[in-house]
């Protein structure tokens, strides 16, 4: 049995962690998307990997549990931020391997770490959080916790966009909400897969339509 306080270090970390990377290699050392995914999918992964050692999570009790709802929700999700990709402005995309490299690399690995990061652990650390005390037991102590969960997870995901210099300011709105409603669709289906392929869908999607000007594929820089 963990002790419960220790779940939420983890959301602690993580939040300063996505910060750290993000202020590090984007807001810093400037480098270019697909050089900065090498940090950022190895150290977020490395910290990704140790608390499901540590937590003792099951990946597949975690994605069978509810997966049809979870599915649901990443389809009607998906459509909500794809439409918002698809509303900025267009940019030309590259052909033949390097679109495949782009989509793999830039599309489901980075998707999938910002989901597993942003929304995933700060979700489920929440929740074991709170579990052991009862309060999920009923109806109004799970709306709570599914709240302070959503909370959870907006916090992580504030911070780590606020190291990036394209997002200190009102610009910060636009990625707090996006990954809101892909966590929001987690806590309502009990299943992770909502958050996952939502947030894989709208990075390939940015992805085709163009990544030099979406906000969804960061970092950006102003020349």
């Amino acid at each position: 049995m963990k002790v419960w306080y220790l779940y939420l270090v983890w959301i602690a970390v993580a939040a300063l962690l996505g910060f750290a990377i993000s202020a590090i290699f984007a807001g810093t050392l400037h480098l270019p998307r697909n050089l900065y995914l090498i940090p950022y999918v190895g150290l977020a992964g490395l910290f990704i990997y140790s608390y499901i050692r540590w937590s003792g999570l099951s990946i597949p009790e975690l994605l069978l549990h509810n997966w049809y709802w979870g599915v649901i929700g990443a389809v009607l999700i998906g459509v909500f931020v794809i439409r918002n990709v698809l509303s900025q402005p267009a940019s030309p995309q590259p052909e033949g391997l390097t679109l495949a490299f782009d989509i793999l690399w830039s599309g489901v690995i980075y998707g999938s770490i910002d989901a597993l990061l942003l929304s995933v652990i700060p979700v489920h650390a929440t929740w074991a959080a709170f579990s052991s005390s009862g309060l999920t037991d009923t109806w109004p102590g799970k709306i709570l916790v599914g709240v302070l969960a959503i909370v959870a997870s907006l916090m992580v995901t504030s911070a780590y966009h606020l190291g990036y210099p394209e997002y200190r300011g009102s610009t910060l709105f636009g990625p707090v909400i996006g990954n809101g409603a892909m966590t929001l669709g987690y806590v309502l289906t009990s299943n992770p897969l909502a958050a996952i392929f939502s947030h894989i869908a709208m990075h390939i999607a940015g992805v085709l339509h163009g990544a030099a000007y979406v906000t969804q594929l960061p970092p950006h820089y102003l020349p």
